[in-house]
């Protein structure tokens, strides 16, 4: 594998990780916040409620999912196949 390659895919999982929708919101919340700057807006508030906003999301898919999961192995124990 190239050294190049390795970087990006690095890179690609830092940022990316397991969770693709918060790097996402993150990416959403700085373009925002740029836009809002360069149209001589103060928008040092964004940043912070952004990230406080996609945390809160991110942290109730995960319980979200870990509910789903225990559900499931749950309904799984309950089961008696003949």
């Amino acid at each position: 594998m190239s050294r190049i390659r390795a970087f990006g895919l690095f890179w690609w999982d830092f940022v990316i990780g397991d969770d693709w929708r918060a790097a996402a919101g993150v990416g959403v919340a700085l373009g925002v916040t740029a836009a809002l700057v360069a149209a001589g807006l103060d928008a040092w508030w964004l940043m912070p409620a952004a990230v406080a906003a996609v945390l809160a999301l991110s942290l109730r898919r995960a319980v979200w999912m870990a509910q789903v999961a225990e559900s499931a192995r749950a309904d799984s124990a309950t089961r008696t196949d003949p």
